[in-house]
């Protein structure tokens, strides 16, 4: 799958410095806006489009995630005006950001990972199994609910009061919660709402998830940039344990815990993670 045209991008913030932002699967820029504007007395975001969101864009051509670091790489190499920068992603958009700095440490000035989408090689192997043997959509706890997500909606409201009560979001506060429900959705033409981020594309994602990542393991310890990973203390993805193995393989990386989140922490806790973030980056 090949994209010619320059890639596309929102911009957010002050006149600051650049700070180059990755979604997560499932998750368009605007569902970050409260991130966003705890960060923007500081620094200018730029926040990469992703590829599920790329017009005539086909899941089908997914095999795994280095394409999200190629365009990353591509995305810096056109518009990062001195590098080596600063890059920031979330969950998939993390990984995305360290496959790609690994390969262009060149680029990279600071490297923030919020939760990434990094499991264990032992993980790694189960994911492989489940991929060969077809039964990776009951292994993995969202690809159902993904595949059959609600694509259109008459009115905002009644999503908002049905997420509301989600175990999902409980620790997102009103503002978030709507911003990332209006972060999720378009206008139709002919009224009412439909999801900017199609299931397809964010099944596919799962699917050619974390079966070739065995190469960051590999590659980690020989990581040299600045690098803060923030994890959710509640979160199903990147486990306590991992990060004690991330530490052991380069100590160098610092690894912090935001208590009372998820996965979702820079949704879930916007200004502590932009307190983070800013710290570091001074």
């Amino acid at each position: 799958m090949s994209f010619t045209h320059p890639i596309p991008s929102q911009n957010f913030g002050s006149d600051g410095p650049d700070l180059f932002f990755l979604h997560a699967n499932g998750y368009p820029p605007g569902c970050y806006r409260p991130l966003f504007e705890s960060l923007a007395k500081h620094v200018h975001i730029r926040a990469m489009i992703q590829r599920p969101l790329w017009p005539n864009s086909c899941p089908e051509d997914l095999r795994d995630w280095s394409p999200f670091s190629e365009d990353l790489i591509r995305f810096l190499d056109e518009n990062a005006s001195s590098p080596p920068t600063v890059v920031l992603g979330h969950s998939m958009g993390g990984i995305a950001a360290l496959r790609a700095a690994l390969r262009r440490p060149d680029l990279f000035r600071r490297l923030i990972l919020l939760d990434p989408v990094l499991l264990p090689p032992a993980f790694i192997l189960l994911w492989r199994i489940a991929l060969r043997l077809n039964f990776a959509h009951r292994f993995h706890p969202h690809i159902v609910a993904a595949s059959n997500r609600r694509r259109e909606f008459d009115d905002l409201g009644p999503l908002f009061e049905r997420y509301r009560g989600r175990e999902t979001f409980r620790y997102m506060d009103d503002v978030a919660l709507r911003m990332y429900i209006e972060g999720i959705t378009r206008r139709k033409e002919n009224g009412g709402y439909q999801l900017l981020y199609s299931p397809e594309w964010e099944t596919r994602v799962y699917y050619a998830s974390i079966w070739n990542d065995m190469d960051i393991w590999r590659a980690l310890p020989k990581l040299n940039i600045p690098t803060l990973i923030l994890r959710g203390g509640e979160t199903d993805t990147f486990w306590a344990g991992t990060a004690r193995k991330v530490i052991r393989l380069n100590p160098s990386i610092r690894v912090e815990t935001i208590q009372k989140s998820t996965h979702l922490v820079p949704l879930e806790r916007p200004q502590d993670v932009a307190d983070k973030v800013i710290d570091f980056l001074k």
